[in-house]
């Protein structure tokens, strides 16, 4: 069930062919409503594709040698310390609904000192009124928070200034530039005019005063396009790969139009496995902050995607859930996420995240 709302000046960066988006304000909230609803409500998750996680497992240790107790999950990421290597993956905002599910992240992102991201922004930006379903800072003024615009919108009108507009309203510490073709392909009157990002995004880089965050949102992010992104200067990477909540699914189930429907239902599964983007940008950059989501569903998930190189690890789905039953659901998972976490680290004889990564902790399964 659904969640019932409670009463609880920079230039614009050059675009050479800047265009109109499609939709008006009104029409920017109603899908982000439609998103959450599809989401708590369908069946959305891959089924063809996993994460990849599951060819992975952690070496068991009989005799690790170490205090449970003094297991440390302690991270840092972008300079500011974490008590946990746990993002609240970007998902929602710009409803009443939202803002009740954000504001009840938020405060859990604040309690336990973990990372959080919001949904799309570009709905309070055309619609000031929406904007405090995003003012989280005063509701966790410790939390590692991140921004976030689809980077298709720099050739929608969209620049430095609409980009500095998402940043000040979240007080974030850094801007997620989110990248989803395969989603506004899929969507009804979606922007599908990616040509000359790269560009853009350089330019953002330069003079956008936060880091900004490349992710995907479900569909994986490969080596090779990792390497561009780092080569115009974005400051960390979200692989958000295939395996959990498939966008064009939750898009097929809010068509009206029959050929948008059949093509978020053909493409229900496309993506690159989370697992695999992970090796791949590992494998080309040693350096690069590296967020892993899409499909992590448990402590477990997100130690064997530190073991392979991720520095934090994103859920959505499970976070959402929770939200959207109550505070204590949120409370629950976060004590059993690092009970899972703590424990995984315990049995495979690691006493901190980084030992995840010693030779033999980690082992591939062949199928």
């Amino acid at each position: 069930m659904i969640v019932q709302p409670n009463n609880a000046t920079a230039a614009s960066i050059p675009t050479n062919e800047a265009q109109t988006p499609d939709t008006a304000p009104h029409e920017t909230q109603s899908r982000k409503a439609d998103h959450l609803r599809v989401c708590l409500e369908d069946d959305v998750q891959c089924h063809q594709v996993s994460s990849g996680f599951e060819r992975y497992r952690l070496t068991h240790c009989c005799l690790p040698e170490i205090d449970y107790q003094a297991v440390d999950l302690n991270t840092e990421f972008l300079g500011k310390a974490l008590q946990a290597p746990l993002l609240i993956s970007s998902m929602t905002g710009g409803t009443e609904q939202a803002r009740i599910l954000n504001y009840r992240l938020a405060a859990i992102a604040q309690e336990y000192r973990l990372a959080m991201g919001v949904g799309s922004q570009r709905v309070a930006i055309e619609n000031p009124n929406v904007a405090d379903s995003f003012t989280l800072r005063k509701i966790a003024p410790d939390a590692l928070l991140f921004a976030n615009i689809g980077a298709v919108q720099l050739n929608y009108t969209y620049g430095l200034a609409e980009c500095q507009k998402a940043v000040d309203m979240l007080e974030a510490d850094a801007l997620i530039l989110h990248l989803n073709a395969l989603q506004e392909a899929v969507q009804t009157r979606g922007d599908k005019n990616f040509q000359g990002l790269l560009a853009k995004i350089q330019q953002l880089c330069e003079q956008l005063p936060v880091p900004v965050i490349a992710k995907e949102v479900g569909n994986g992010i490969s080596g090779p396009m990792a390497q561009r992104l780092i080569e115009v200067g974005v400051k960390a990477i979200d692989v958000a790969g295939a395996g959990g909540t498939s966008w064009a699914k939750v898009e097929a189930g809010r068509a009206q139009d029959p050929k948008q429907r059949r093509l978020g239902q053909t493409f229900a599964d496309w993506g690159i496995p989370t697992a695999d983007c992970l090796t791949q940008v590992r494998s080309s950059s040693t350096s690069i902050p590296l967020i892993a989501s899409g499909g992590l569903r448990n402590g477990l998930d997100a130690a064997k995607a530190i073991a392979l190189g991720a520095d934090l690890v994103g859920l959505a789905l499970p976070f959402l859930q929770a939200a959207n039953e109550s505070e204590a659901a949120l409370h629950t998972l976060m004590e059993i996420l690092s009970a899972e976490l703590r424990t995984a680290l315990f049995c495979s004889g690691c006493d901190d995240l980084m030992a995840l990564r010693q030779p033999g902790v980690l082992q591939q399964i062949l199928r």
